[in-house]
């Protein structure tokens, strides 16, 4: 996962919060935000070969918390009148985004292999989880409006 990747995620989570958007869609963004910051830890633990018991697995979990927890004492998870198909919005657009970031991901790589593991162009790397992320927002802005 690059820098980049995370940073254009960030400017997606500020924009959508700026613009005062739908939880469902900053949920989106947050949960790529949290996927890309699980993939950095994973690289950098992997890079000094710190390798445990359940690492990846408590690596995201630790991710995750750090986010619904406080978000759910502050009472921003949780509403009764905050929902979407009877979950609460942000947890829809935490995981929906989570899986749309590792999906592009995973694309990204297997698009990669193809084409003898060589990009198609500059910054493709970016541009595949950005553009599924705009798509997916935009798919949950019709939803949702």
């Amino acid at each position: 996962m690059c820098q980049i990747c995370t940073i254009a995620v960030i400017g997606g989570l500020g924009l959508s919060r700026w613009l005062e958007v739908d939880d469902t869609i900053s949920g989106i963004w947050i949960g790529a935000l949290i996927v890309s910051l699980v993939y950095w830890t994973l690289s950098f633990l992997q890079k000094r070969k710190l390798y445990f018991w359940g690492r990846d697995f408590f690596v995201s979990i630790i991710y995750f918390a750090s986010v619904i927890i406080p978000l759910y004492f502050g009472e921003i998870i949780g509403h009764k009148l905050n929902r979407l198909w009877g979950i609460d919005k942000f947890i829809v657009g935490l995981s929906v985004g989570s899986l749309i970031f590792i999906i592009a991901i995973a694309i990204y790589r297997l698009v990669k292999i193809k084409n003898h593991g060589r990009a198609h162009f500059p910054f493709e790397k970016v541009l595949i989880p950005i553009i599924s992320l705009c798509f997916s927002s935009f798919l949950f802005y019709l939803i949702t409006r």
